[in-house]
Formats: structure tokens, sequence, C-alpha cells
């Protein structure tokens, strides 16, 4: 079974000054975005720098990938790649519990 192309891109490396708004702007001409947001600190809300932009579809996606990976943007080079599943990872305490009852 082919594995499809996600719909949603992970964009770093953005300025500071980079907003929603114009993230969202810079995408646009690749085709319908659902949504276009930046990774804000929690306490200052200030960007950390990075954020994702949501295709409605995997070929409008790949088209802006291809075109704006390795840009530069606002005085900074950009990087674009497919954003990956967030896969559960084992807390300490499980990695722990885990060695301890191998049975190998």
């Amino acid at each position: 079974m082919a594995k499809r192309f996600t719909t949603q891109l992970f964009v770093s490396r953005l300025s500071g000054y980079t907003t929603d708004q114009s993230l969202r702007q810079l995408f646009s001409p690749f085709g319908h975005i659902r949504e276009a947001r930046l990774i804000k600190d929690s306490q200052t809300q200030r960007p950390k720098g990075f954020g994702f932009v949501t295709f409605e579809s995997e070929d409008d996606a790949q088209k802006a990938m291809k075109a704006m990976d390795g840009k530069i943007v606002d005085g900074r080079l950009i990087f674009v790649e497919a954003a990956k599943d967030i896969e559960a990872q084992p807390t300490k305490v499980e990695e722990n519990t885990q060695s301890h009852y191998k049975t190998s």
C-alpha cells in the first residue's frame, strides 16, 4: 500500500516577525490553505520560529514544499518539510520499567 503524502507542512527557521497571516500569505499561491499557525511561547506569546501550514490537497502541499524549502524569507533561510505524526513517546519511568522486565 502506497503511503499518502500529508497535507500539513512543518515550516522552520521563520523570522520572529512572521505572523499567522503573513505565513498564510506566503503559502497561499500554492493552493487553498485550511490553516496556517505559528507556534508561540506560552509565557511571552512570541513566535518560536516555526509553524504549520495545512493545505486542502496533498498536491498543493507538495507544490508548496518543493517551491519554498530552502528559500530566503525575511532574510532567513527557511526549511519546509512534511509534518510528521506525533507518536506517544515512553516516559523515563516507562523506559526503566520496560528494561527491567524484558525477556530476551
